[in-house]
Formats: structure tokens, C-alpha cells, sequence
């Protein structure tokens, strides 16, 4: 069940401004980031395609909600190569509260690639966020040999607050 997203939705979808900066526009404010889990893990299938490493590589895996007025609206999960982000200089293990999307955008030497869009498999989602068809993105931000993988997952809280269902 892959159609289209309706014009809304691609709006958010395939803008490619920070979506910290435009959560926070679209709070007034009222932004902030949840920390999940955070560690060492081995990488799905997909994620070492897309950062191009070998299958069954390690990285530093970062799951956050992304809140508005509190509640969540957007899932996020960063990833990176172990030995790609152990060879920068790069700490993603400090972030804490902080939006590594602020981080990536404000530091100009990484590159966005291409916006890559699906309904995000509901088993990749936390247990209490769980819900078919999600829209998700998500792109690699480079810089040298480090790339960070970045999805994002809009939440059915979040269309709720903007008074739009994705449905229709």
C-alpha cells in the first residue's frame, strides 16, 4: 500500500529545511527531544546499504522522539558506522536532550543526500508508538567517510495537532 501522499504530507515529507527548526516554528516553541535508547548495535540490512558498509556492521544507533507541546509527534533513529563515527570527531554519544538534526544542519561541512520516503514498517517503531502505514523519510548526511543515517516518522499525534488526517 505505497500511494501517494496527499499535499500535506508531502509537504512535510519532502521539505528539506531542518525539521527541528520547523517543529519548533510549528510549536511556537514548545519542541523538544526525548532520548529512547542510545548504543552500539549491529545495523539492519537497509542501514548498511545505505551507509555503505558490510552487512551485519556495527554502529551507534540513536532513537528519539521528537515532541511538540510535550507529547510525541515524530519518531527518529540515527545511525552511524562504528568505525566511520570512532574516526571523527564527532560525539553522538553527548547529544542527550539535544536534536542531532539542529547539529547536522548547523555544521555545513555535511552534505544531505536524497530524501528517501515509505510507510515505515510498524516493527521498526517503538511498542507504544506501533501503527501501520506511518509516513516515514529519511536521508544520509555525509561529511568526509562519516555518513549519518537519519529516519524520521511522523506520528498520528502530530497530524492530529495539525488538524489533518493522512488518510484522506
Amino acid at each position: 500500500m505505497q500511494q501517494k501522499p496527499d499535499p500535506t504530507v508531502y509537504d512535510w515529507l519532502f521539505n528539506e529545511d531542518s525539521l527541528t527548526r520547523r517543529l519548533t516554528r510549528q510549536t511556537g516553541g514548545h519542541f523538544s527531544v526525548r532520548p529512547l535508547q542510545e548504543g552500539w548495535q549491529t545495523l539492519r540490512a537497509d542501514e548498511c546499504s545505505a551507509l555503505g558498509v558490510a552487512p551485519g556492521s556495527e554502529g551507534w544507533v540513536r532513537e528519539v522522539y521528537l515532541l511538540g507541546h510535550q507529547r510525541p509527534w515524530v519518531f527518529a533513529r540515527s545511525v552511524a558506522a562504528r568505525q566511520a563515527l570512532e574516526s571523527s570527531d564527532m560525539a553522538m554519544d553527548e547529544l542527550g536532550t539535544r536534536s542531532l538534526g539542529e547539529l547536522l544542519f548547523s555544521n555545513p561541512a555535511f552534505d544531505r543526500g536524497v530524501l528517501q520516503v515509505c510507510r515505515y514498517p510498524s516493527q521498526w517503531l517503538p511498542a507504544e508508538a506501533r501503527t501501520n502505514n506511518l509516513w516515514g523519510r529519511r536521508s544520509c548526511f555525509t561529511r568526509a567517510a562519516l555518513g549519518v543515517l537519519v529516519a524520521e516518522v511522523f506520528l498520528p499525534q502530530f497530524w492530529l495537532e495539525l488538524g489533518h488526517d493522512p488518510a484522506n
